[in-house]
């Protein structure tokens, strides 16, 4: 798809200028998004939505996005570019399919590997706790392939909360995956202290924040796990895992917690030198 992508801007822009473009268009099940780079025409966006409609059947409406991620309910704000004036959609992934509205919730198809990943470390009979789970990706995805006892699925987002609980019977994984409206931290103080074998905390900006929580959710005694995504920033020369394995390692130390880093790696670039990291940390709750 990347291939093709790139064609399409360089028969629309040319070749310079679709070096700004191509990488910067998602495709969520049937629309597309292309994330403006700074100060673009909208017009000449225009010409390339257009262009994606004539040329990739499957793709029916088309979005710019006009800001970062942001409030607490991870949104984009969108300008509906061209195609159905539809924002709704069905997403599918590793043979699974998520109902989404993409001016509601959060999703990212760059996250795929990762999905898959987390899911074939899940050993059977295992309870998790998923801290920002939205649409339920990675609760599903687990649920579908490996064989956890229990997912409890928490998001803050209503929307992305109603459509969790739409795509959990989906997926017919309702026995497994248990939906929670509400902030993960509270969730966890009030109902799921040391219930857990695994946390996943898929939510760069608070996993560093959250994570005393994560660790209060899991059982005592046990090795137990926990998936933290961050982004950081690394100047030239700078290692960015390192960087955020640091960052966990002295707030794991001053938690008291004993702790050992099996696995890290760089999930994507999301900007100049800004990557997103992933740390899975073997924890021992005494």
């Amino acid at each position: 798809m990347g291939k093709l992508l790139r064609e399409i801007a360089k028969r629309v822009l040319g070749e310079e200028e679709a070096k700004r473009i191509w990488k910067r268009i998602e495709i969520i099940g049937d629309i597309a998004i292309i994330r403006r780079p700074f100060n673009y025409p909208i017009d000449k966006l225009k010409l390339v939505a257009q262009e994606l409609l004539k040329t990739i059947p499957n793709i029916k409406s088309v979005w710019l996005a006009t800001s970062e991620v942001k409030t607490e309910f991870r949104i984009r704000e969108y300008t509906h570019l061209a195609g159905e004036l539809r924002s709704e959609t069905i997403y599918k992934e590793h043979g699974c399919s998520f109902k989404l509205d993409i001016r509601k919730v959060y999703v990212s198809p760059r996250l795929n590997y990762e999905h898959a990943r987390i899911a074939k470390l899940v050993k059977p009979g295992e309870v998790i706790i998923n801290m920002f789970a939205g649409i339920g990706t990675f609760s599903i995805i687990i649920a579908k392939y490996s064989k956890p006892r229990k997912i409890y699925s928490i998001d803050i987002n209503p929307d992305a909360y109603n459509y969790m609980v739409e795509n959990v019977k989906l997926n017919n994984v309702e026995e497994i995956v248990k939906p929670i409206l509400g902030d993960a931290a509270k969730v966890i103080m009030e109902r799921l202290t040391s219930v857990a074998d695994r946390v996943i905390m898929p939510l760069p900006g608070l996993c560093y924040e959250y994570l005393e929580y994560a660790i209060m959710g899991l059982k005592k005694g046990i090795k137990g796990y926990i998936h933290v995504y961050d982004f950081t920033e690394a100047d030239k020369g700078e290692d960015p895992i390192a960087k955020v394995e640091e960052k966990f390692r002295e707030k794991l130390s001053g938690l008291g917690i004993k702790h050992h880093v099996i696995f890290k790696r760089i999930v994507r670039t999301v900007g100049p030198r800004k990557y997103q990291v992933v740390l899975d940390i073997e924890v021992q709750k005494t």
